[in-house]
């Protein structure tokens, strides 16, 4: 299993992602915002340790009855993500998470009553959870290139018609009680629930589409919102 711990500073990230969560869109807040979420910026990149790990393995995947097969988990990842994976020769498995440092700097907001930074900090755990994913996509693609090998899109439950539910199934796959740090509820949260997880497909003959958002049925994804 591959892992890595980061900084903010690793992940590169644009405000302009922030104001677009935050409702904005294309558009500039104005100084009194960005003065507010500069500040709560300057206290993330204190404190952030963001995390993300994965691995590699073969599986069998039935295009007829949109399953995914490793070994004696069978996940039913849905009709849009069976077809996306479809020419993988083996599938890397990841969570990605903003970290227990990040989520404990949004409850001490929430306990101090600051709602307008507690607003500004949910917007950037949604992106700094993303932005990590990001991270581990590159070092997947650096591990696998070497092979000549691409990868596809990554895919989480919850998403393209895979059942939230299946979390259950995949964090076993990871062989740790917690990986990364994060662990589900009886609900299939993740905690931290700035963290995502999933699975993507890998070898010669796949690709990964600069824009998903046609395949996908979540209305809400800040990157549907940024097209």
């Amino acid at each position: 299993m591959t892992f890595d711990e980061l900084t903010y500073g690793d992940l590169a990230l644009p405000l302009g992602e922030v104001y677009e969560q935050m409702g904005y869109g294309g558009a500039e807040p104005g100084d009194d915002v960005k003065d507010e979420v500069a500040a709560v910026e300057r206290q993330i990149s204190a404190l952030l340790r963001p995390r993300y790990c994965f691995f590699v393995a073969k599986g069998e995947l039935d295009t007829a009855a949109n399953t995914l097969t490793v070994g004696a988990t069978c996940m039913h990842v849905g009709r849009i993500i069976s077809r996306q994976l479809r020419g993988s020769q083996a599938f890397a498995f990841f969570v990605a998470t903003a970290g227990v440092e990040f989520e404990d700097y949004q409850m001490r907001l929430k306990d101090d009553d600051d709602m307008v930074r507690t607003f500004i900090a949910d917007s950037f755990g949604s992106v700094i959870a993303e932005r990590t994913a990001d991270c581990m996509e590159q070092a997947l693609q650096h591990e696998i290139g070497t092979r000549g090998w691409l990868h596809t899109n990554r895919f989480s439950p919850g998403y393209c018609g895979w059942h939230v539910s299946e979390q259950q199934k995949l964090f076993p796959l990871f062989g740790i009680e917690r990986p990364c740090g994060v662990s589900l509820t009886d609900s299939s949260l993740m905690l931290p629930i700035k963290s995502v997880s999933g699975v993507i497909g890998i070898g010669e003959g796949v690709r990964k589409l600069e824009y998903s958002c046609g395949l996908c049925d979540y209305k809400d994804c800040y990157k549907r919102r940024r097209k």
